[in-house]
């Protein structure tokens, strides 16, 4: 889910604030977000098209003192794990230039043909091209360096956020770290009527990561950022 611009409750797009968690009984949530993408094109542009309208192409924000700091607590470079991957953005500019191998993984099967060819020659260095929703996959357990998951929490309820984060933390090798960046609401949880994620806000999010038995080990929000989008952070957690 890519920064959109921040909608009022009062929207008349529909968008409403919701302060509850976000886990209803039969939520078709996966279901919105996999026909509403697989129709398109998995070309470039018409993945990142709602963020150049903003004049900005976001690749990803590391706070690289985690991925190199010295000391015992240094984390590795061996492996790392894209989440809800699409064609591979963050995977070809920055997570293949820091690590030996990277795994993809992304509910849309087109999407990650697409990959294979926008990778170029350093697509050879990915693994696994795992086509699942995050809700249903399980990381490999003892074998990340680095788990990478960038606008695509918005897309799980807060139990599958939850259970995925915590499957994630078993996935990760010694010292390594679980990075999350998306977008943060102001204040409770804003439903999108178009593509049925939510947005959580920052307290939210916390919780369904302590939830999760991870230790939150920094947070940055993102910089010269437009202001009609809503704010985007970084997390990182082991």
């Amino acid at each position: 889910m890519l920064p959109k611009p921040h909608l009022s409750p009062s929207s008349e797009l529909g968008s409403s604030l919701r302060v509850a968690p976000w886990d209803p009984p039969l939520c078709g949530c996966w279901e919105s977000f996999a026909l509403q993408w697989a129709p398109h094109s998995p070309a470039l542009s018409r993945v990142v098209a709602p963020f150049l309208l903003c004049g900005y192409l976001v690749v990803g924000f590391s706070p690289s003192w985690l991925l190199f700091q010295d000391g015992p607590n240094r984390t590795g470079t061996t492996r790392a794990l894209d989440c809800g991957a699409g064609i591979g953005r963050i995977t070809k500019r920055l997570l293949l230039p820091l690590f030996k191998t990277v795994d993809m993984v992304d509910v849309t099967e087109d999407f990650l043909t697409k990959a294979k060819s926008y990778l170029g020659e350093e697509g050879r260095r990915v693994r696994n091209y795992f086509c699942c929703g995050l809700q249903d996959f399980s990381p490999e357990p003892n074998s990340y360096d680095v788990i990478w998951i960038q606008w695509v929490i918005g897309h799980l309820t807060d139990n599958h956020l939850s259970d995925f984060l915590r499957r994630c933390r078993a996935g990760l090798r010694p010292n390594g770290i679980v990075v999350i960046k998306d977008n943060m609401a102001q204040e409770g949880v804003i439903m999108d009527d178009v593509d049925s994620s939510v947005c959580r806000d920052l307290d939210v999010v916390r919780k369904i990561i302590r939830r999760a038995g991870l230790h939150l080990l920094a947070e940055e929000r993102q910089e010269n950022f437009p202001d009609e989008i809503y704010h985007v952070y970084t997390f990182a957690m082991r």
